[in-house]
């Protein structure tokens, strides 16, 4: 319990060494959250802007204009497509311009099943 208690209070390149100094991989908090978004059959998906970076939480299996809805009823009416890259790609590339730039970013349907940590923009027309 103390041990996590400190790792909730230290942030970046403390908390890392002070992980590793652990031989700790991921807190018990992140571990639980994991398994508890495992046992209910959720996933994740990212939306980015220019000042906001937003975690939505979607059934696994959802397809994009149902993931497209969580964000408003009018993304899912009107989706035309949407505009998705992978979290660890897009940290590669730096951001979703330079990910789209290098033909990272993909172009995805109505079909398309949203996969945990995808990072989205959602083009719609209503």
């Amino acid at each position: 319990g103390e041990i996590e208690m400190e790792i909730a209070q230290l942030e970046g390149e403390d908390r890392e060494a002070f992980l590793r100094d652990y031989n700790i991989e991921r807190p018990a908090a992140e571990r639980i959250i994991a398994m508890s978004y495992e046992l209910l059959g959720y996933i994740s998906f990212l939306t980015v802007g220019p000042d906001e970076v937003r975690a939505w939480t979607i059934p696994a299996g959802a397809l994009a204009p149902q993931a497209a809805g969580t964000i408003h009823s009018d993304f899912e009416r009107g989706f035309i497509r949407a505009e998705v890259v992978h979290y660890d790609e897009l940290i590669r590339c730096g951001s979703f311009a330079n990910a789209k730039k290098h033909g990272i970013c993909r172009l995805e349907g109505k079909s398309y099943v949203v996969k945990d940590g995808d990072v989205i923009n959602f083009l719609f027309s209503v």
